[in-house]
């Protein structure tokens, strides 16, 4: 006979949810994991200076390889399980060793971040800088992922190797530098921007690991709770900055493109030259669009006016243009005809004309 669907989830909820099916053996061994894990020594401040460094410099030289090489690296990940593991059990000596290294970890890479976006001195950042200023739905939702699967790793070492990967995924130290580089700059919005990207890793890591270790069963619901619950409100927070980041995102994405549709379709210009791409900037006021077109005669600035102008018409909304020109030039052969008459001019043959002309051999 069936059992009705509630018997079966109240069998799962007994079995995986409420009690902690782990020996108390095997509980002590996990806790001392995270205690040296979440400690605040000499290798984590080496590994948070060094993967800050490299994640600035490749933020700065707008380089994805050298970015993903700084979130290898970059200890962050390890003192945040630490933490989410001692809110459910109620260690307090662990969850303070966890923030403690967590908050200088994130002081020295905003720091450091900040003293080299002085020393370089651009005057304005790279794609891969503005791309996190503008955190959505869509991050919260990687960084839950990503740190499921690093609970899951700790608690099924087999899969450790996966660690890397997650890291990659939720990308903790680049915000953090982000957020020095925007005080470098004096650009509040980017680094409040790039802030609220890292607290929704940080909230989204937290959360998922939590329910991570309740599902292993070192955790049981009943003592889980209040820390879950916590963790849950401080998230939702979250979803309304986050939801209307994404709102606002879609808006862009389809400005941008009804922008270029205008720009191609109903503009005289744009039938003489070739869009290669279109960037837009939308934390500059106005909106700077960038474009790299291939054309054979140069824009003028009176052009690039009326262009504005016609754009600000189209959308409701003013535009700055700035036109990147690969400018083509066209080279051809010459006829065959005129090779030889060059080679005449240049190598004349004197004719003497007392000299009887020459009769092919017989």
């Amino acid at each position: 006979m069936a059992h009705p669907w509630y018997v079966t989830v109240q069998r799962f909820w007994r079995k995986y949810l409420w009690g902690r099916r782990i020996k108390p053996q095997e509980l002590r061994h996990f806790q001392e994991s995270l205690l040296n894990e979440s400690q605040l020594d000499l290798n984590f401040i080496v590994l948070s200076v060094g993967s800050c460094a490299i994640a600035t410099f490749g933020l700065l030289s707008n380089s994805a390889a050298v970015i993903i090489g700084a979130m290898i690296i970059a200890p962050l990940m390890l003192p945040i399980r630490g933490m989410a593991f001692a809110a459910l059990e109620g260690d307090l000596d662990l969850f303070r060793r966890g923030m403690v290294s967590v908050v200088v970890g994130t002081a020295i890479g905003v720091g450091l971040a900040a003293i080299l976006g002085l020393m370089v001195n651009l005057p304005e950042y790279s794609s891969e800088v503005l791309a996190r200023s503008r955190p959505t739905l869509l991050d919260l939702g990687i960084a839950i992922s990503a740190g499921g699967i690093s609970g899951f790793a700790k608690v099924q070492p087999k899969v450790s190797n996966a660690l890397a990967g997650t890291a990659i995924a939720v990308a903790l130290m680049p915000p953090v530098c982000v957020i020095g580089l925007g005080l470098a700059q004096g650009n509040w919005q980017l680094s409040l921007g790039a802030s609220l990207l890292y607290l929704t890793n940080l909230l989204g890591i937290t959360l998922s690991c939590m329910v991570a270790f309740l599902i292993a069963g070192y955790i049981p619901l009943a003592r889980a709770r209040r820390g879950l619950g916590l963790a849950m409100a401080l998230t939702g927070v979250l979803l309304l900055p986050l939801g209307i980041t994404l709102a606002r995102l879609v808006q862009q994405v389809n400005l941008e493109y009804s922008l270029q549709r205008a720009l191609l379709d109903r503009t005289i210009t744009f039938q003489r030259t070739q869009l290669l791409s279109l960037d837009a900037n939308w934390l500059s006021s106005p909106p700077e669009v960038r474009l790299v077109v291939i054309a054979s005669e140069p824009l003028t600035p009176n052009q690039v006016k009326l262009l504005e102008d016609f754009v600000e018409r189209e959308m409701s909304q003013p535009f700055r243009l700035i036109f990147e020109i690969n400018q083509v030039q066209e080279v051809r052969r010459r006829p065959i005809q005129q090779f030889g008459q060059i080679a005449q001019r240049a190598f004349p043959v004197p004719l003497d004309q007392n000299r009887p002309p020459t009769r092919p051999a017989r």
